[in-house]
């Protein structure tokens, strides 16, 4: 038998003169193509997606989540904030940073301050050249920040780059003059991908992309030319394998009683290489 037809269910009901055969899969209205929104299954009227929303919290996107969450590198933006201040007070007022940067000895030149000044072993890390220089450190920065800073804790990572960054100093006094002006962040940087290196390796991670960027980069920095302290690549890139070695023989529980006491002693062992000049 024949049943009678509603033509009013195959129009639109929230615009009449729109002819429509699809209906919304939560309470089967019939909507036309612009008042549908696209579900796990079919579409849905404004009216049910307006209900879904009132009553699912909404979800931030992954990337905002590491970003600002509670596992956000914020010691590496804390970092890139003070490089880029650093920066700005060079341009503006180069008197002030005079003391502050350059690596060099613990003064340079020593006949213009004529003082022990250990400071700028680590505060040449935090000083650049131009804008190049400062954003591809960066830039590079933040990559590998935002891996190792979650994978290593705050503390660890700070460690880490602290330690890198004196060991590229270090590694400038004895492989170069130990006057020879020297600034930037790379030394640290570099021990960030000596330590990202050995814990992939040692946790069954592949490390053969991070073996092939440091050798890139180590080789890039012999080319004439291009006035890039290799020194402090090397340098640091050792104290970041160190330090990542560490890292992974004392992540167990029986031993990370000896992860603090073998740092210090790195660190003992890093001031007293950098002391030679002084008493050789």
């Amino acid at each position: 038998m024949t049943q009678p037809v509603d033509a009013r269910a195959n129009y639109c009901y929230r615009h009449p003169d729109r002819q429509s055969f699809v209906l919304c899969q939560r309470c089967g209205r019939t909507i036309c193509g612009a008042c549908q929104t696209p579900a796990a299954v079919g579409v849905i009227c404004p009216e049910c997606m307006a209900q879904q929303r009132a009553t699912h919290p909404r979800t931030k996107p992954a990337w905002v989540t590491r970003a600002t969450g509670s596992g956000a590198p914020t010691i590496t933006y804390a970092i890139i904030a003070l490089c880029v201040l650093v920066f700005i007070v060079q341009t503006f007022v180069p008197s002030v940073t005079q003391s502050l940067v350059y690596a060099g000895a613990y003064s340079y030149p020593a006949s213009a301050f004529g003082a022990f000044q250990p400071w700028r072993m680590l505060t040449s890390i935090f000083a650049h050249a131009n804008f190049i220089h400062i954003g591809l450190n960066m830039y590079t920065l933040w990559v590998f920040g935002m891996a190792l800073e979650p994978l290593l804790g705050r503390a660890r990572y700070l460690a880490l780059f602290l330690i890198s960054g004196f060991a590229g100093s270090v590694g400038v006094l004895l492989l170069t003059s130990p006057l020879q002006p020297v600034l930037g962040a790379s030394g640290a940087i570099f021990g960030m991908l000596g330590a990202f290196f050995i814990i992939q390796r040692r946790l069954g991670g592949n490390a053969t992309q991070i073996l092939v960027l440091v050798a890139l980069n180590l080789a890039i920095g012999f080319l004439p030319g291009f006035n890039i302290a290799w020194q402090a690549h090397v340098g640091g890139l050792v104290g970041g394998f160190l330090v990542g070695l560490i890292y992974v023989e004392t992540r167990q529980a029986q031993r990370r009683r000896w992860q603090l006491p073998l740092l210090v002693l790195l660190c003992v062992a890093l001031v007293a290489l950098s002391l030679i000049h002084f008493f050789v």
